[in-house]
């Protein structure tokens, strides 16, 4: 018996109307975010879940978020969490089922639960943290020594960013009128493209290293819910394996990135790294002031005590010799202003010098590193074209005596048991006549 056969419309009628009926409650449910778009106000998502194993998609599907509830859990979201929703976090989200005669089956999103969020986030954090030990790099960029004379400057920022160029005023308009060299490397700072912006920057400074002392990397403000960008186990580990001091000053309190664990030196504002580079520079001055106040201090006790020595020798002395003596006071007066004088050029000058050594002797250790590294990769290769198993392949074969290798008929005689060795197998065979012929 033929039924009547139903429209497409009244088919879909029967499904919506078997799913109200059958799923009439809203459900909690976790999953990863494998697309987000906003359109109108709305949010159309694409939510996935993966095999723990093997990273492959098990489950898939459609979820919305109409306006009035999107305007709402988005900003109630990035406060809580301070991220932002994109694709790869993992929610947890509360649905009902929807079916439209026709657009289809769709979840239709009432809340979510930013604390879900936050743990994924701190166990990722964790994870990057974790792996970053076991590569034995966490530590490395902390270990380098920040150069005395910190003043050729590579910030890592963006152009417009308000931070930029607070920093550049706090630095060059300082109290000391100390004079810093900055070049800027463009980075995007906020929004999409954080990780590979900022490690593009950092590639274009390793290029020219040796023209600075350290790398700054500064973002004035922008939204907390940015901070993901800063949190990824990439960007760590080019940081910290980059062969220069790198501070960071990305401008955000409440929470410390993976970045500042793995730099240098983290401060919290652009205006913070600034003043820490004014404050170290200060403190040699200081050092080499302390340096020079000590010096003269000393030379002033022992002209001093010379003084004495000569007014005790000069007493037995007759009157005639008084105007020898004026002379000689008048002569080491001068020569104490003149040594004074000298002292401090003289430190002025071994500061320049020992900075000066301290940046060839960096250059000429990489330079020779780099030369040891070349020669020993010439010596592999040349090894690599001596080994026998490369001429076996090639269709020669080795023929061995008593395990030494056979090079002159005249070391073998008749009767001998040789062996052939071939690039698949070995033959062994026994001398029936011996002939010798001219060398080629």
């Amino acid at each position: 018996m033929k039924t009547t056969p139903l429209s497409l419309y009244e088919l879909n009628y029967l499904v919506r109307k078997t799913i109200e009926l059958g799923m009439p409650r809203t459900y909690w449910v976790k999953a990863e975010i494998a697309e987000l778009r906003e359109n109108a106000g709305h949010c159309f998502i694409e939510l996935i879940e993966k095999d723990p194993k093997y990273n492959t998609p098990t489950a898939r599907a459609s979820a919305k978020c109409w306006r009035q509830t999107w305007t709402a859990m988005k900003p109630y979201f990035e406060q809580t969490t301070g991220q932002r929703l994109a694709a790869g976090m993992k929610i947890l989200v509360e649905v009902y089922a929807q079916f439209h005669e026709a657009y289809g089956f769709s979840w239709i999103v009432n809340n979510i639960d930013p604390t879900f969020t936050l743990g994924d986030i701190a166990r990722r954090r964790m994870e990057i943290i974790q792996q970053l030990k076991k590569e034995g790099v966490i530590d490395l960029n902390r270990q380098l020594s920040m150069p005395l004379f910190t003043q050729r400057i590579a910030v890592v920022s963006s152009p417009t960013a308000a931070g930029y160029g607070d920093f550049i005023d706090q630095l060059h308009n300082n109290p000391y009128h100390y004079h810093f060299s900055t070049t800027l490397f463009h980075a995007v700072m906020q929004g999409e493209g954080i990780e590979k912006s900022i490690i593009k920057a950092l590639n274009d400074i390793n290029e020219r290293y040796e023209e600075f002392d350290c790398v700054v990397i500064i973002r004035g403000g922008g939204a907390t819910s940015d901070m993901a960008g800063f949190d990824t186990l990439e960007l760590a580990e080019n940081v910290a394996n980059f062969p220069l001091p790198v501070i960071t000053g990305i401008g955000h309190e409440r929470d410390e990135c993976v970045l500042d664990i793995v730099s240098h030196t983290r401060v919290k504002t652009p205006t913070a790294a600034a003043a820490l580079l004014v404050d170290n520079l200060h403190a040699v001055d200081n050092r080499i002031d302390e340096a020079r106040q000590r010096l003269a201090a000393l030379t002033a006790s022992i002209l001093e005590n010379e003084k004495k020595r000569l007014a005790r020798i000069t007493e037995g002395i007759p009157a005639r010799y008084i105007a020898l003596r004026t002379r000689h006071e008048a002569r080491i007066a001068m020569l104490a202003g003149q040594l004074e004088k000298h002292t401090a050029i003289t430190i002025a000058n071994a500061a320049r010098r020992v900075a000066h050594m301290e940046e060839k002797t960096a250059i000429a250790a990489r330079h020779l590193l780099q030369t040891q590294q070349m020669r020993l990769q010439t010596l592999e290769k040349q090894a690599d074209l001596l080994d026998p198993k490369r001429l076996l392949k090639r269709g020669y074969s080795i023929t061995t005596i008593g395990g030494k290798a056979l090079r002159d008929p005249k070391d073998a005689k008749e009767g001998d048991t040789i062996v052939t060795r071939l690039e698949k197998g070995t033959i062994s065979s026994r001398i029936i006549s011996l002939e010798t012929h001219p060398t080629l």
